[in-house]
């Protein structure tokens, strides 16, 4: 018997250790956020003797349940964790702190959460945009983010955020790639905008880039139109009536949320010959508090085109 208590108290004391270890689970390095769970778990049979027999099968059941609350553990760690960094990155991006973004994020560039890697995504492009950038490093961003934004759809086929972002950069390395690629990839860009419309009617950005398509091809230079037609049976076209239909549509969906949705609103309505519109919609772009250097452009250009407008 006292043999028997030695074992048991063995026993116990393992799964003690083992239990107490899975509140201190980590990772090291970058997470990869996929948890793997063993579904066979070896038991020891009893070979006669009595003592084996009462202490074996003991000794897996604690250990089993003993690994499944560490791996219980391990994963609600890595949610909190992942939810932690999320909430960190979007709190930076609202501060418009889009170095520390970009070098919180890149860190998870291998992640396999799609979360991350369309936020890498998109601080990858803000940084390219800067104006201390240059013109190497700028290319080379958004080279990256088109990749990121490539892996994110790849990991989650289902998020608007993927498809939105997948949109954008691939419609900015147009501009490294030639006039053939970039009208060759707008039929892509559209259907992936229509795509995350779709998955996310209230996401007023891709709506607002939607009609930032329709403005694109409702001015395109008459040379390019020519390409366009030499290239593709049914080139790209639209109107500045459909551009202005999506930039009020995200207004409606989320007012006063971009500065440029108040710049665009009043240059369609300019293209449209409708000044008073135009005039109102552009005030509103220079008076629109500016926290990025986006803001500051957008500002400018509103001031210089209320000159033009006498206002």
């Amino acid at each position: 018997m006292g043999a028997l208590r030695k074992t048991w108290a063995l026993v116990l004391d393992l799964g003690s250790i083992l239990l107490s270890t899975s509140k201190h689970v980590t990772t090291k390095g970058a997470p990869r956020f996929h948890w793997r769970s063993y579904s066979k778990y070896l038991q020891r049979k009893a070979s006669g003797n009595t003592g084996f027999f009462f202490t074996f099968p003991v000794l897996p059941y604690l250990g089993y349940e003993a690994y499944r609350r560490i791996n219980c553990a391990g994963a609600v760690h890595a949610q909190c964790n992942v939810e932690e960094i999320i909430e960190q990155a979007d709190y930076l991006y609202g501060s418009g702190e889009t170095e520390k973004l970009y070098h919180l994020l890149v860190k998870y560039r291998d992640s396999d959460n799609a979360e991350f890697l369309w936020r890498l995504a998109r601080a990858s492009r803000d940084l390219a945009l800067l104006s201390s950038t240059s013109a190497e490093d700028k290319k080379r961003l958004m080279y990256e983010a088109f990749d990121y934004s490539r892996s994110a759809l790849e990991k989650n086929e289902s998020s608007s955020a993927a498809h939105k972002w997948y949109a954008i950069c691939i419609s900015d390395i147009g501009d490294y790639e030639g006039t053939k690629i970039k009208i060759g990839n707008a039929y892509v860009v559209k259907e992936h905008l229509q795509r995350a419309i779709e998955l996310n009617p209230k996401d007023a950005t891709a709506i607002h880039i939607l009609g930032l398509w329709c403005f694109a091809f409702a001015e395109l230079p008459w040379y390019q139109r020519k390409i366009a037609a030499m290239l593709f049976a049914s080139p790209p076209s639209s109107t500045y009536e459909e551009a202005l239909g999506y930039f009020l549509k995200a207004e409606e969906v989320d007012a006063n949320f971009y500065s440029k949705n108040l710049l665009m609103l009043g240059k369609s309505y300019m293209m449209l010959k409708d000044q008073k519109s135009s005039l109102l919609w552009l005030s509103k772009a220079k008076d629109y508090p500016a926290h990025t250097e986006e803001d500051k452009q957008i500002h400018k250009e509103a001031v210089e085109l209320l000159k033009t407008l006498g206002g």
